[in-house]
């Protein structure tokens, strides 16, 4: 799996990519390393930069002292000309989102488009599975109206916000139906209906900036309800329990992994 990741992005994107990765898993101890952005949705452009978003695990001895956030770790660069956008997470706060239905660390976890993962990861991903309820539902809706706004307030006439509100209806959509995390839109738009779609993909990857054609935008100005409302017909017909049934499991799992790991 993470072989084929690798080889989404070219020689120097990855070159660049394992020196920033080298350099940040070398300060914290990463469970799940993943290819986020345009390269892991399918309509990556010359342009685009590389995301990548991991989670960590603490020392467990750094839990014990005085309470404290458990703050991200960002990082945005060019290397040899490259742009690299790396945010980490750590491993409690992100279950505790899981549980909460929050896709972005679902997508992390059970994506499919890991660079680097680790015994840890291996373990975790069952019971994460089990714990897939319809609250994703409220994610993907917010998230896809927010760049359905965005895309609007623009002008509509970027490609790239219009395939965000594609990719992630559709991915909620098929998350609520199947209980699979497939990020990749162009293996989603004929299933679900919008075949015509692979247009704006075209579109997308000329460029970061690439502007659609009036008569394109106004086609997709028209099927965008359709879109959201693919998702929200999933949402009743999902037969995920409504509510996580195992965060019992999730959080002893935790406790486990963290005694695990002391050093």
């Amino acid at each position: 799996m993470t072989t084929d990741t690798w080889q989404l992005l070219t020689p120097q994107q990855a070159s660049s990519t394992r020196r920033v990765l080298a350099h940040e898993g070398a300060q914290r101890r990463h469970v799940v390393v993943s290819l986020s952005g345009a390269h892991a949705y399918g309509f990556p452009s010359p342009d685009s930069d590389v995301d990548v978003k991991a989670i960590h695990l603490d020392e467990t001895r750094s839990l014990l002292g005085f309470p404290r956030t458990a703050a991200a770790a960002e990082r945005l660069e060019i290397v040899d000309g490259v742009e690299i956008d790396y945010s980490s997470n750590e491993l409690g706060p992100v279950l505790l989102a899981v549980l909460k239905g929050n896709g972005n660390y679902l997508e992390r976890i059970v994506g499919g488009h890991a660079l680097e993962g680790s015994a840890i990861l291996e373990g975790l991903r069952a019971p994460v599975v089990r714990s897939l309820s319809r609250r994703v539902a409220r994610h993907y809706l917010g998230f896809a109206t927010q760049q359905r706004r965005e895309w609007e307030a623009g002008g509509r006439t970027s490609a790239k916000k219009l395939l965000y509100v594609l990719r992630t209806a559709l991915t909620g959509a098929h998350l609520l139906l199947e209980g699979e995390v497939i990020t990749d839109v162009t293996k989603l738009l004929e299933r679900y209906g919008f075949g015509e779609a692979v247009q704006l993909v075209e579109e997308k990857r000329r460029g970061e900036k690439a502007s659609l054609p009036a008569e394109l935008s106004g086609h997709w100005e028209r099927r965008l309800p359709e879109v959201l409302d693919a998702l929200s017909r999933a949402e009743e017909r999902s037969p995920l329990p409504a509510e996580p049934t195992n965060a019992e499991e999730l959080e002893t799992w935790l406790i486990d992994a963290r005694l695990r790991c002391r050093e």
